[in-house]
């Protein structure tokens, strides 16, 4: 296996569902390289013949972020920087944030299937495989994390009248 060429084809999008998991980039990155890691060492669990690589990198990636969570139970939110843009570019940047606060405040289960499915835009499918769960499972959490998430963001949602 040529882990250089898997590296270069996996490691973004994997960086990315690190760090919307995690909300940190140094959290994100340690995360992506021991998943790397591990494909190098000579007892290495993944097995081509079972399952493709992506998914299993994932996988990888997830297990750490599990493995952090259990290790350190409260979830740190990462302090809001402030910016002098114009007005809309403040107002553009607000709403980012409070996706990304209101993403991060998600349970886990829900968190990491609407960053798969959204972020990174994997099939239902491969999310089942990736989290060894039903695709039931992964339709059921990811419309409960629709639904928190538009609670929590209902604040930023235009008012609308319905016409009688």
């Amino acid at each position: 296996m040529d882990v250089l060429r898997a590296f270069d084809e996996h490691h973004a999008p994997l960086f990315r569902f690190a760090y919307r998991l995690t909300g940190s980039a140094a959290d994100a990155e340690d995360m992506v390289q021991v998943c790397f890691l591990e494909l190098l060492r000579p007892d290495c669990a993944y097995d081509p013949n079972r399952a493709p690589l992506r998914p299993w990198l994932f996988g990888v990636v997830r297990n750490q972020w599990l493995k952090r969570l259990r290790q350190k139970p409260s979830v740190e939110l990462p302090e809001i920087e402030g910016s002098f843009s114009p007005e809309h570019e403040v107002l553009k940047g607000e709403l980012e944030e409070a996706v990304r606060q209101a993403v991060l405040l998600l349970p886990e289960a829900q968190r990491e299937v609407l960053i798969l499915t959204h972020y990174e835009q994997l099939p239902l499918a491969e999310i089942a495989a990736i989290l060894a769960v039903e695709i039931g499972t992964v339709k059921s959490r990811l419309q409960r994390a629709r639904a928190n998430l538009r609670e929590m963001l209902s604040a930023y949602a235009p008012k609308v009248e319905r016409e009688l």
